[in-house]
């Protein structure tokens, strides 16, 4: 049975080596520059052109920032809304990885007790629902890794916490479980 991995920061060192200075380095130069009062998007932009960090960087020590210093809760996207997301390679063909989600007879297989509602769908591609009457939503991408292999991905969106996004992260994880073993069983 496939672990849930617990999801931290990266480690000092790796900071250091992709960035040039460590966490508590970034975060002293960030509080000196007044980061705490700023948006998501000013700090990545500082780190960026001021601090010359790449990208994707500029935008993890954005986050590990926002996290260390209670501006960002875990599971908190930077416009304020809470998610959870999964994802799961399978040994089953696109086209049956797709049925499982898009035919309700199929899915309550493995999904016996979710209440997705399916708003729009892209066959093979994509399906986007309503989740829980409306309250939350849930987008599911579907891609071709081979003949016989295809990865899903879960992104469940407009979760009113933190607590109901790691509780909806065991979730998927345990629904997509559920999934690969009637796909691949």
């Amino acid at each position: 049975m496939k672990k849930l991995r617990e999801q931290k920061r990266a480690s000092d060192e790796t900071v250091k080596a992709k960035s040039g200075k460590t966490w508590a380095q970034w975060f002293k130069i960030l509080d000196k520059a007044g980061a705490k009062k700023w948006e998501h998007r000013e700090i990545s932009l500082f780190l960026h052109e001021n601090q010359k960090v790449s990208g994707w960087w500029s935008q993890m020590i954005s986050v590990g920032y926002e996290h260390e210093r209670g501006i960002r809760q875990k599971f908190q996207k930077c416009d304020g809304d809470f998610s959870a997301s999964g994802s799961r390679t399978m040994n089953a063909p696109l086209s049956k990885v797709y049925e499982t989600w898009a035919d309700e007879t199929l899915r309550r297989k493995w999904l016996p007790d979710g209440d997705m509602e399916i708003t729009t769908a892209t066959k093979d591609k994509s399906i986007r629902a309503k989740w829980d009457g409306g309250t939350s939503r849930v987008s599911i991408l579907f891609y071709n890794k081979g003949p016989q292999k295809s990865q899903v991905t879960v992104d469940h969106m407009k979760l009113a916490s933190s607590k109901e996004s790691e509780q909806m992260r065991i979730y998927w994880f345990e629904a997509l479980n559920r999934a690969q073993k009637l796909l691949e069983g």
